[in-house]
């Protein structure tokens, strides 16, 4: 049997599968069939309406491509828009790549399980497309590239594929950003997304999700990293969403390799977020970090963590802490799991409020109260990542300051 058609076969039997987590989602509501959409030069690209052109900012997409290196736009099941400026970089729709580059075979479906659950098997049966983006041996990304997966239709379910391939000694930068059309009710995202980090290659990837209230996501990635190759995983929810589940997981294979999950998220009321990271430290020296800010606003929360530390000398810590600031719940499962003799991981956790002392400190300085308590939620929500250029930085600091206002 055909690779193909073996992973067919799998997605299958798989296709009736619960998910492990989360709340399960009736895919038979959802329409899969395609939608067609107009291709969108550069120019074209700047002249989206304006309010779906706010949307679009708020999941930090430039739509002008000044601060850019790279873009790919799928619009339902449709690529509006794939390109790239930089050397050394390359950016193709997923279905073009598995027409065309037999390379492409070397990573599909090879990190995530076709047959992990109902929503891996509705992708590789029902995939409407995704994007492929490497930099090649030695090569550096100027810029970020973006990627954005945007809803349109109505009562859509959208599935996608994306792979990201960062070749030996280069830095490859991306910013992708998941919204919806304003005005949209409901619809389902299934994302699939698989990262190879080579030798002493360093990988950045950072998602704003900027959703509809009706909206079900369910996201599903493995990242592999080799010896000396850092991975940053950045994760950014500040909007309402229905429901929400992932738990993406890295498999530290090299010496020396290095990992580091960041998540922001704000659980709004009705919205139900399952979340967190998972980290295999299996190569002597490697490291790992998983830091998480939640804030409920009246939502519920679930946030996980799990090390896994496989060999001596591994290092790893597992921070997760939250706000409640208008009722909810927030659910903090922090996990440390030890396999050998000589391993180092800690972990703290915690949950609380805003300490009333801390607002009257400002209040004395001169803010009113609304003033302080934004403030003081700024502050709990910054996080210093390492290893970030400074435009992805600015974009993880207006989403925190265009979601503030709202938020309280």
């Amino acid at each position: 049997m055909r690779d193909e058609d073996e992973l067919r076969e799998r997605a299958r039997k798989a296709t009736g599968k619960k998910a492990a987590l989360g709340p399960d989602i009736d895919l038979g509501e959802y329409e899969t069939a395609p939608v067609p959409h107009q291709y969108l030069a550069d120019q074209e690209l700047c002249m989206v309406p304006q309010a779906e052109r706010q949307r679009l900012e708020m999941a930090g997409v430039d739509v002008t491509q000044q601060t850019r290196g790279g873009t790919y736009f799928q619009k339902d099941t449709t690529v509006v828009h794939c390109g790239v400026k930089q050397e050394g970089i390359e950016v193709l729709p997923i279905r073009v790549a598995l027409e065309r580059d037999e390379w492409i075979r070397d990573y599909y479906w090879k990190l995530v399980a076709v047959d992990a659950d109902k929503y891996t098997a509705a992708a590789e049966l029902q995939l409407h497309d995704g994007y492929v983006i490497r930099s090649l041996p030695g090569a550096s990304s100027m810029y970020p590239i973006q990627a954005c997966l945007y809803l349109d239709k109505d009562g859509l379910q959208q599935n996608v594929h994306n792979i990201i391939v960062a070749e030996e000694d280069s830095e490859l930068h991306i910013i992708t950003g998941c919204t919806t059309a304003p005005g949209l009710k409901r619809g389902v995202h299934v994302g699939i997304s698989e990262f190879f980090v080579k030798r002493n290659a360093r990988l950045s990837f950072t998602m704003i999700h900027n959703w509809a209230e009706g909206v079900l996501v369910r996201p599903r990635s493995v990242a592999q990293v080799e010896e000396g190759g850092l991975f940053v995983n950045n994760y950014i929810c500040m909007k309402p969403v229905r429901s929400l589940q992932m738990y993406p997981t890295t498999h530290l294979v090299g010496e020396d390799s290095v990992a580091r999950f960041y998540t922001i998220v704000v659980g709004s009321p009705g919205s139900a977020h399952d979340l967190g990271g998972r980290i295999y430290l299996k190569g002597p020296g490697s490291r790992g970090e998983i830091v998480s800010r939640v804030i409920s606003n009246g939502g519920n929360v679930i946030a996980r963590g799990h090390l896994i530390g496989e060999v001596a000398g591994i290092r790893a810590h597992l921070e997760c802490r939250g706000l409640i600031l208008n009722g909810g719940v927030i659910h903090a499962i922090p996990e440390l799991e030890g396999r050998a003799v000589g391993v180092e991981m800690s972990h703290e956790a915690a949950v609380g409020k805003i300490a009333q002392e801390e607002i009257n400190y400002l209040m004395s300085r001169g803010l009113s109260e609304d003033e302080a308590t934004s403030a003081i939620v700024r502050g709990f929500l910054s996080v210093d990542i390492e290893g970030l250029p400074p435009q992805l930085k600015l974009e993880i600091d207006r989403a925190i300051e265009a979601s503030d206002k709202e938020m309280m």
